[in-house]
């Protein structure tokens, strides 16, 4: 048995959250109990792409994922390849991959980091709340790591959950 075929075995699969990013995905599905998978490369290496989830996990998308390679995730983690398709922006959407914004109201109705949030056009207001988007802590002013990275819903310094960021949010004075 190879490599990729034992590798295969062991991976398990996570349920998309509504208006998840790939990048948080990702790091949902590596760090699953079942997987076994240490980096976003290593889960590149088992799909047969190499090391180009690295670069997703990071919201960079150029060059766009091909059909080949979100075919090859998809089948190594039994998920329809149109789900991994919602979760990667809109072809012609521009991305700001930097900083990494969050809206502690959406989270808090879906503990999940929305690829909607990092439109560069949005200009910085959640698209479904009129409050601005965080950019940084509001505790201790650290930046945001990647999506991929969050894993219990907090800061990664100070520890404040991202819930209870949304009473730092500005409202937006501007109406849609």
């Amino acid at each position: 048995m190879s490599q990729l075929d034992e590798t295969l075995l062991r991976l398990g699969s996570v349920e998309p959250l509504e208006h998840e990013s790939l990048s948080h995905y990702l790091g949902r599905l590596r760090r699953l109990k079942a997987n076994s998978l240490p980096s976003a490369h290593a889960l590149g290496q088992a799909a047969g792409i190499g090391g180009i989830t690295a670069r997703w996990e990071k919201l960079y998308f150029n060059p766009f994922p091909t059909e080949a390679e979100l075919g090859a995730i998809s089948r190594l983690i039994g998920l329809d390849t149109g789900r991994l398709q919602e979760m990667l922006p809109n072809r012609g959407m521009t991305l700001q991959p930097r900083p990494i914004r969050l809206c502690g109201a959406c989270y808090a109705e879906v503990p999940c980091h929305r690829m909607a949030w990092q439109h560069k056009d949005i200009a910085a207001v959640c698209p479904h709340h009129p409050l601005r988007l965080l950019e940084r802590c509001p505790s201790c002013k650290k930046p945001f790591q990647i999506p991929a990275l969050w894993t219990d819903g907090k800061c990664y310094h100070c520890e404040m959950r991202f819930t209870s960021m949304v009473k730092y949010q500005e409202r937006s004075k501007k109406t849609s």
